[in-house]
């Protein structure tokens, strides 16, 4: 064989071996892009499954569920005898699903059309609903807690993408009945003033929860829930009647002087429990949007004023209780002037006394007998009782805003302080710290913390159903006394404090304060109100108070009556607060039962010209304006302004400002009649009768027992002007620009006046005025 066949041919590039790494590589490059589209499908299933797991969950839910959160039952508010004074009911909320609504425009429109009811509710607006509309995907409020009306027209209209809830609305069954101590609960469902904010926590409850499944259609597959747990109800230590009774005296004392405001507080005296606690102005709870902040006021435990000679209890107390007098002691009076620390402090105008017993320098209420009782206490000791009796401190009531008063340490004292202070001058108090003093000497000498709210009720093991507890008047303290109850004076003290406020009632400054078929006894004050314009003293502004108790001999409850600045006629407390305190005192005592402890006088007609009352903070003499007044112009017996005079008695006193003139209500402020029982119906049925109807009509009903005139004024005469808080200058002037005539008795700032302002009298006519420094 030839050599060169032997020889092995040369390969070529394109020759199968070199194709084979080729392939590996492109088999590789496969591999890797499905190793990486794998790795990146886990990696993006990693992402979505377990980092973002619960965010997907979330949105899937909010896709798929829809979660309410279910309001719970608030619980009841109570009077001590189980009267529902603050309830819930259940009422329709309407809501949208803005995505299911077409047109939304049209939709709004035709909501606000039903559910827009209140005016000054500005969340129903054809506005206001659109907002909501464009800004919400799955859900929005349309209006909660409409009415069943409003309810069943919406409704009535079909449209799509509107649902009802249900939800829980407070309702005041009384309507404006102690509204300042209940407060009220706002739309979303949280308390706002009084015991619904105070307890607001306790009262509201724990929140459920719905769970609702949907489908893509909104149907619904089936819901979960969580149920709510319901609020606590309370018991008060309010009786509702007893409240009533204290709102109907104070609307007819507001009616009767123009006042500003006023206040009577009402407490039982061998418990502390406050039975009434009534304010005016008021307002109705069911109808919170109307309310303002001013009207929220607690002024029974907000406000504090210088309570005046009320304050002179104090003094005399703890005079009484060191030892240092006995009510037949005498004591020097100094004709009615004393100096401390170059400081001379009068006496009222007209009233010198000299050597008098100390009971007599009470019941008429001379500063300098009560600066002398402070002085022989001295300011360390007289402090501590002061301190004693609740002046200074918190009460500890359940009600939100209360003040400790105004009350400065010995050592910031001034040379002449402890002789203001003994008269009510130098010191802030409220209207419960008053009513608390007196409920002191009522019950033998101990004080006795105010409460609102019934003992035991947030005892954790206390859980047992409210039980009523009416109030039975009883003559026993606590065993043991509950806390912050401590004495302040001895027994016997107390005992001869109650027959020395008994003489001010018959014989003082208090007549109006007389009670038939009971006893009683009190103070009156009247104190200057500070002018915010010149930070001084005002001579038109003033408080009329009065503090008492009943029966003497055996207490059951107090009551402290403040009226803030009346006007239209007499601003003396002893004019003003001692016939509230009379008015509600009588009709409260029979109405709880109360044994009577002296002969129940027959009714009698009205007396005509009484003696105008003498204030005890002001001067006062023993000549009467009106006598005066028919002297000087020697007026016949059918003459018709003496007959106005006479006829304006408190039983035909105005019941209504827009029916009686101002004239009117000034005249009959200086004349009062008999006491008298306020209501001729019996004692145990007219107040639960009068609560068992609707409160708009027992309210109006409690108004229509007075009966107003209306006085038409005759031709060609003058009216009279308001000469009160004008010096005799003033006076002077001012008559003779008006026509008349002016008999001037006394010095100084008029305190009375006769005919009194407003009334019609012919020209020429001359007025009599007292004045008083």
């Amino acid at each position: 064989m030839h050599a060169a066949t032997l020889r092995p041919r040369p390969r070529s590039r394109n020759t199968l071996p070199r194709a084979i790494p080729l392939r590996l590589a492109r088999f590789w490059l496969v591999c890797l892009f499905f190793f990486a589209w794998a790795m990146a499908i886990a990696g993006r299933l990693f992402w979505l499954q377990v980092m973002r797991h619960q965010d997907y969950i979330e949105r899937a839910q909010k896709q798929q569920q829809r979660t309410f959160e279910v309001a719970p039952r608030r619980g009841v508010l109570y009077d001590r005898n189980l009267h529902d004074l603050a309830m819930t009911v259940q009422v329709d909320s309407v809501y949208a699903v803005p995505t299911e609504i077409d047109d939304k425009d049209s939709a709004a429109h035709a909501l606000a059309a039903i559910v827009h009811t209140d005016p000054e509710d500005n969340q129903t607006t054809e506005e206001q609903i659109l907002t909501r509309l464009n800004a919400g995907r799955g859900f929005a409020w349309v209006a909660r807690r409409v009415s069943n009306e409003a309810s069943a027209r919406v409704k009535a209209l079909n449209l799509k993408g509107i649902y009802f809830q249900k939800e829980f609305q407070r309702f005041y069954p009384d309507n404006e009945i102690a509204a300042q101590v209940l407060g009220y609960v706002g739309v979303d469902d949280t308390g706002l003033g009084g015991l619904e904010q105070k307890f607001e926590p306790q009262l509201h409850g724990v929140p459920g929860r719905m769970f609702t499944a949907m489908d893509a259609r909104r149907k619904v597959l089936g819901s979960t829930e969580r149920e709510p747990q319901p609020g606590r109800n309370l018991v008060l230590t309010i009786d509702s009647n007893i409240q009533f009774l204290a709102e109907r005296a104070l609307d007819h004392a507001m009616e009767r002087t123009h006042a500003d405001t006023g206040t009577v507080v009402i407490q039982d005296v061998h418990t502390g429990q406050i039975l009434a606690l009534a304010i005016r102005p008021t307002f109705n709870p069911n109808q919170f949007r109307r309310t303002t902040p001013a009207l929220l006021r607690d002024h029974a435990v907000s406000d504090v004023y210088e309570p005046g000679s009320t304050f002179k209890l104090v003094a005399y107390s703890a005079a009484l209780d060191s030892g240092l007098v006995k009510p037949d002691d005498l004591v020097d009076c100094q004709g009615g002037s004393i100096t401390l620390a170059g400081r001379v402090i009068h006496d009222n105008q007209g009233e010198h006394f000299g050597v008098i017993p100390v009971h007599k320098a009470l019941e008429v209420s001379s500063d300098v007998g009560a600066i002398k009782m402070a002085l022989k206490v001295g300011e360390s000791r007289f402090y501590s009782y002061v301190r004693a009796f609740g002046f200074g401190q918190r009460p500890g009531v359940e009600l939100p805003g209360e003040t400790r008063g105004l009350l400065r340490p010995p050592s910031k004292w001034s040379g002449s302080s402890i002789g203001s202070i003994a008269m009510g001058q130098e010191v802030g108090v409220t209207p419960l710290q008053l009513v608390s003093m007196v409920s002191t000497i009522a019950n033998g000498g101990i004080y006795l913390p105010p409460h609102v709210l019934m003992p035991g009720q947030f005892d954790p093991g206390n859980q047992s159903a409210p039980q009523p507890s009416p109030f039975k008047p009883g003559g026993e303290l606590p065993n043991p006394l509950p806390s912050g109850a401590h004495r302040v004076i001895s027994e016997f003290a107390a005992a001869q404090m109650r027959k020395m406020m008994e003489g001010v009632v018959l014989f003082g400054t208090g007549k109006d304060a007389q009670l038939n078929g009971y006893s009683s006894g009190g103070k009156t004050g009247t104190a200057q109100k500070v002018d915010p314009a010149t930070h001084t003293y005002s001579k038109s502004m003033h408080i009329a108070s009065f503090a008492g108790i009943a029966p003497v001999n055996n207490p059951v409850i107090a009551v402290a009556t403040v009226i803030d600045n009346p006007r239209g006629g007499s601003y003396y407390g002893a004019a003003v607060s001692a016939p509230v305190f009379a008015e509600v005192a009588q009709q409260a005592l029979e109405y709880l039962g109360v044994q009577h402890d002296e002969d129940v006088r027959p009714p009698k007609t009205a007396k005509t010209l009484l003696q105008a009352t003498r204030e005890d903070d002001h001067d006062s003499s023993s000549e009467d304006v009106n006598a005066l007044f028919a002297a000087v112009n020697d007026l016949p017996s059918d003459d018709p302004l003496r007959a106005q005079s006479a006829g304006n008695t408190p039983a035909a006193a105005p019941a209504s400002a827009k029916t009686t003139p101002p004239g009117a209500a000034a005249a009959a402020s200086t004349v009062h009649a008999d006491p008298a029982p306020a209501s001729t119906q019996s004692p145990t049925q007219s107040p639960t009768a009068q609560h068992a109807g609707p409160q708009p009509a027992r309210a109006s009903a409690a108004r229509n027992l007075v009966a107003a005139e209306v006085v038409i004024k005759p031709a060609n005469q003058v009216k009279v002007p308001s000469f009160v808080g004008l010096s005799i200058r003033q006076v002077i002037e001012t008559a003779a620009g008006a026509g008349l005539e002016v008999q001037v008795t006394g010095s100084g700032t008029v305190r009375e006046q006769a005919p009194a302002a407003g009334s019609m009298v012919s020209p020429g006519t001359r007025i009599v005025v007292r004045g008083a420094r």
